[in-house]
């Protein structure tokens, strides 16, 4: 099985399998964050991924995430009960 050798911030290195960590993508960008939950002390960690990290995690199999870290604005909320209220069906919505 892969080995992934990390650090916890409490703990030093630390050796994890695929399974025990997450990715999250920035939306449009080869970079993100990765977390992990220390096998040592429990505490829950996060690192950022440069684009050469996250090629290694995606090919060791680490589950990923694509997570939009801007919020949405006031404008998006109103469009979007704008169309709820005019849509005869709110589900088409959706494939948009």
């Amino acid at each position: 099985m892969t080995t992934i050798k990390t650090t916890c911030s409490r703990c030093g290195d630390v050796e994890l399998t695929p399974h025990d960590l997450a990715l999250e993508l920035d939306p449009g960008e080869d970079r993100g964050t990765y977390r992990f939950t220390c096998p040592s002390c429990g505490e829950i960690e996060r690192r950022p991924a440069n684009a050469r990290v996250v090629s290694v995690l995606l090919a060791t199999g680490v589950v990923y995430e694509i997570v939009r870290t801007d919020p949405i604005t006031e404008d998006e909320i109103e469009s979007f009960v704008s169309a709820l209220n005019t849509e005869p069906n709110p589900f088409r919505l959706l494939t948009h």
